[in-house]
């Protein structure tokens, strides 16, 4: 799936708001707010469920990232999700403090 095809069904599945579960939940973090270099997509099948969590990586920004955009809609519609979200922006990886 192209690229451009693949941002945009995410984007109107987002759209539709809370549609009942299971629920996909996008996060994508990175260096910079420019460049994600990460996705962590998380599962939650029913309301109160722990959620599970699988995260893509790569070298270059992964919401241009034609694979990984085609692999998170395929995750969608085999999930069967009844919504999906994403949290906004780019988040900076957390520095551990010891």
């Amino acid at each position: 799936m192209h690229v451009d095809k693949a941002k945009k069904r995410i984007a109107k599945l987002i759209n539709k708001g809370f549609g009942g579960y299971p629920q996909i939940e996008l996060a994508y973090f990175g260096a910079t707010e420019d460049c994600a270099t990460e996705v962590v997509v998380s599962f939650v099948l029913t309301e109160g469920d722990a959620p599970q969590q699988q995260r893509f990586t790569s070298t270059q920004d992964v919401r241009n990232d034609e694979t990984i955009q085609s692999v998170l809609i395929k995750i969608i519609d085999r999930a069967k999700a009844g919504t999906v979200t994403e949290v906004a922006g780019v988040a900076l990886p957390q520095k551990n403090i010891l």
